[in-house]
């Protein structure tokens, strides 16, 4: 009898299970599933899994030992995943039985929802999409029970071949274990490590969303497979907010957006490279007016490096042996030069190219520095996912004693600009070593604690991002999260002790010796470009006034003299007052007036006729159809230079 068993009165054989601070017995041969059934708490109708000791297993899980138990519900994260996975196989389930001949690979969990890819006869279409949910609904309605098997790997293997599985035996082959679990869910069966619900009926609300093609194990050099993306929800009412969600993220995408608002354009001749329009300009020198004055209010000095280098600095940074693949190369006078993908190994130039005392540090110095990076044109997603954007790049030198208050300082400061760009709400992130990287572990281990203990001090919560540190050091990230809800990794805080080094950066210290200096990398927006596609997205274009490419739009009623002298008059008021302003004094009517500047997202339109002309006051129509009566001019204009002044998100004669 195992030692961690007890034997009950009537000599059955028992196991302890500690839930929820009060201990229970199991019957031997009962699973946690039966366990819950019987001792029903308020949240177990949510649990898709269970962890007992620690371990992520399947509800119909038969503890051998005592143990603890904690549940695992749809409304955690473990739970969704737990949740999408299962009805990736549920997916995989109907798509086999309404096509027999399609062959299934892997079908992960992935942010949002799952995928499944196949082996069809062939590709699937979105018309197919109805029809494969329909099957999905009758599976579940058979609620048929989910069951895990575990099973030699060399057996797994004859087995999936005789099954005629030639991606599933591939995937055993290189599992590195001798055995190998599956889930089998009546006529479907389906390699996995699992956990998965305990039956089919458990899956209530889902959707398939969308097809595409990917290629076997991601290796364009393989087969073309066809891909179906979903996402599931514990609920109707979830998946239903979500896919709300969605649509309203669709008529925000600021690639339609930009293109509707004449803010930039890409083009077949340089993919991956904006375009940007007059109006888009407004929006990207009003964000680097904005960090440009607020470095300089927090002591930074500015400087300008080139944007192509020579491959011998690259291999002394690092970035040649580290980064190559995402650079762009050229060769002047048979020299080799790479296109910089990062400001810092410039910076470290100026830096060196004088000598330093204590006395000058920390030195902040900041680059707006363009940058190229490759990406594969797959990859390219509007301003999101660029070839060449410019950072808001700084690096600050100092002391080590001087490091942990540069660090405090600098993350007030993007809380403070994130703040002031409409966004209240953020997640930072840890990111830890990655596996390919420079440096010994006692810098990274000092670089990691810096950051950890920076932000403990400031109260701020965090997780630790496990490997995703850059190659040179240890990460703080900034995720912003928008109107609906959305994370947007932004801004990065970065300790570097390797660099310095590598690039035998010094000053002279008080004993008169030298030393070498930290370096703090810090980019608060990050890419300026995606920078500017989430506001698009996050202001849906209905920019605050003092970001808002055209700020007022002033118009006639009528086509005279009189009035039009006035509309005139009023735009010159608010240009020389520095505003940005435009004039409509054409024939169209007022209607067709207003409605152009509402579709073009502008704050404020002015409307001159008779009545205003014979009072001298203005009529203003906001671009949320407020209407505001006999204004005067001046008190207009104070108003826009204190909502601009104060960076207001909403129009200052809104009402709360």
């Amino acid at each position: 009898m195992n030692a961690n068993k007890s034997i009950n009165s009537r000599g059955v054989i028992m196991s302890k299970i500690n839930y929820l601070g009060q201990s229970y017995d199991l019957s031997n041969g009962e699973s946690l599933l039966d366990f819950l059934k019987q001792n029903a708490k308020k949240d177990s109708k949510d649990a898709v899994a269970a962890k007992f000791n620690g371990t992520e297993v399947d509800l119909t899980y038969t503890p051998e030992t005592d143990g603890d138990l904690e549940l695992i519900l749809t409304t955690s994260d473990e739970g969704l995943e737990i949740l999408r996975h299962s009805t990736s196989h549920l997916m995989a389930q109907a798509v086999r039985r309404l096509y027999p001949n399609t062959q299934v690979t892997i079908g992960p969990a992935i942010k949002d929802g799952f995928y499944y890819d196949f082996d069809a006869e062939k590709p699937f279409t979105e018309e197919d999409l109805p029809k494969i949910e329909d099957e999905m609904k009758k599976i579940i309605k058979e609620n048929i029970p989910v069951v895990r098997k575990v099973m030699n790997k060399n057996e797994a293997i004859e087995y999936f071949k005789k099954a005629n599985e030639p991606y599933k035996v591939e995937i055993i082959e290189g599992i590195d274990a001798d055995t190998v679990s599956f889930y089998e869910q009546g006529d479907f069966i389906d390699l996995c490590r699992g956990p998965h619900v305990p039956s089919t009926g458990y899956l209530k609300a889902y959707k398939l969303m969308s097809v595409a093609g990917s290629y076997w194990r991601g290796d364009s050099n393989n087969k073309m497979l066809s891909r179906i993306y979903g996402t599931a929800f514990e609920s109707k009412e979830s998946l239903d907010k979500y896919l709300k969600k969605l649509k309203e993220a669709k008529e925000r995408d600021h690639r339609k957006l930009g293109k509707e608002l004449n803010l930039f354009s890409f083009h077949e001749e340089g993919p991956g490279f904006p375009f940007w329009h007059p109006r888009g300009m407004v929006i990207y020198k009003a964000v680097e007016s904005y960090i440009r004055n607020e470095n300089e209010k927090r002591g930074y000095v500015e400087i300008k490096t080139p944007a192509i280098l020579n491959e011998e600095l690259w291999h002394r940074s690092g970035h040649w042996d580290n980064y190559k693949e995402n650079m762009y190369f050229t060769e002047i006078d048979e020299t080799k030069y790479a296109v910089k993908p990062m400001n810092c190994p410039g910076g470290l130039i100026v830096y060196n190219s004088n000598i330093h005392s204590y006395r000058d540090l920390p030195l902040r110095v900041a680059e707006l520095g363009f940058v190229h990076r490759h990406e594969l044109s797959g990859a390219l997603h509007g301003l999101f996912r660029v070839r060449a954007f410019t950072q808001d790049d700084a690096h600050i030198f100092c002391t080590e004693e001087q490091l942990g208050d540069e660090i405090i300082n600098t993350i007030e400061y993007y809380l403070s600009v994130y703040k002031d760009f409409g966004f209240e709400n953020f997640e930072i992130f840890v990111s830890t070593r990655p596996a390919k990287s420079i440096g010994s572990d006692e810098i990274w281990e000092l670089a990691t604690k810096s950051l950890i203990n920076a932000l403990d001090k400031l109260k701020i919560s965090y997780k630790i991002n496990e490997g995703d540190g850059a190659f040179y050091g240890p990460k703080i990230d900034f995720n912003i999260k928008d109107v609906l809800d959305r994370n947007w990794q932004c801004g990065t805080l970065q300790v570097d002790f390797s660099l310095p080094m590598r690039f035998e950066i010094s000053y002279e210290g008080k004993d008169g010796k030298k030393h070498t200096p930290v370096m703090l990398h810090r980019a608060i927006l990050g890419s300026m470009e995606r920078f500017i596609g989430i506001l698009v997205e996050h202001y849906n274009g209905k920019f605050p006034l003092w970001l808002s490419p055209l700020q007022v739009a002033v118009v006639n009623v009528l086509n005279e003299k009189s009035q039009i002298d006035r509309v005139n008059e009023v735009a010159k008021a608010l240009k020389d007052a520095g505003f940005r302003v435009e004039v409509d004094e054409g024939d169209d009517n007022l209607g067709t007036k207003i409605k152009k500047y509402r579709l073009q997202r502008t704050p404020y339109t002015v409307i001159i006729g008779a009545e205003e002309v014979s009072s001298g006051k203005l009529s203003i129509r906001t671009r949320s159809s407020q209407e505001i009566k006999d204004m005067d001019l001046n008190e207009f204009i104070e108003k826009l230079k204190k909502e601009s002044k104060e960076r207001m998100n909403d129009s200052i004669f809104t009402t709360k």
